[in-house]
């Protein structure tokens, strides 16, 4: 098992940053950098009693936007959608918390 956790560790070192940063592609006369939110996690057990071991892991990467060159100066311009529907639930929640401090306050 330390063998396996080893091999992770070493396989996703620097994943974070070359996942989160594009490479550079050339569109329409400008050079783009694409950036993206990523997380990723695992896990794993063991039952010495039993002889039962198991493991798993996941990740997402949400595209946030892009670094582009703009007549010489570099701009950062977000995904809307992707901005949005992280929006939403943040906006849901404080919603909530609002409705349950008025509601609090009536009392």
């Amino acid at each position: 098992m330390a063998d396996t956790f080893s091999s992770l560790v070493d396989t996703f070192k620097n994943m974070g940053v070359t996942k989160a940063y594009g490479t550079p592609v050339n569109l329409g006369g400008q050079e783009i950098v694409p950036v993206a939110l990523v997380s990723f996690g695992f896990g794993g057990g063991n039952d010495a009693g039993e002889g039962a071991s198991g493991g798993g892991g996941g990740g997402t990467v949400i595209p946030v936007g892009v670094y582009a060159t703009v007549d010489g100066r570099t701009v950062f311009r977000p995904n809307t959608l992707a901005l949005l529907a992280c929006l939403v639930p943040l906006v849901a929640v404080t919603g909530a918390a609002v409705r349950r401090a008025i509601a609090a306050g009536r009392r």
